[in-house]
Parts: C-alpha cells; sequence; structure tokens
C-alpha cells in the first residue's frame, strides 16, 4: 500500500543529552547528587562529583541501543 512509509528509529533524546561517546569506545556521564545539599557532603565528595564518570561495562549494550544512529 503506498502512502504509509514505515516509522523511523528514532535516537532516545533524554540519553543523547546525559552521555557522551569517548575517543576510545566508552561512554561518559556525569555523577548524580550534584545539585544540592554539599553540606552533608566531604570537600573530597564534592571534588570527585564534579569530574565525570564512564559508564559501567554492564550497562554499554543498553546505552548503545538507546544512541544508535540510523
Amino acid at each position: 500500500m503506498e502512502g504509509f512509509p514505515m516509522p523511523k528509529q528514532k535516537t532516545h533524546r533524554a540519553s543523547a543529552k546525559r552521555f557522551k561517546k569517548t575517543a576510545n569506545g566508552g561512554w561518559k556521564r556525569m555523577h548524580a547528587y550534584t545539585s544540592h545539599r554539599f553540606h552533608g557532603k566531604t570537600k573530597k565528595q564534592r571534588r570527585q562529583l564534579a569530574k565525570p564518570g564512564m559508564v559501567s561495562s554492564s550497562d554499554m549494550k543498553r546505552i548503545k541501543q538507546m544512541l544508535a544512529t540510523y
């Protein structure tokens, strides 16, 4: 039947804003617990939370599925 194209697969936009691919093929992410209530955290915690983290290997498959480019 003409006039009804197949639906396109789309990138998960919320994930696309939260994860960035690194040059070596990993995925970079930001840490949680960084928006408020810093008085309960040590200076070391605050410093380490400010740095980006890496996605764990157990979550890689799901991240790749959500961020696949079609």
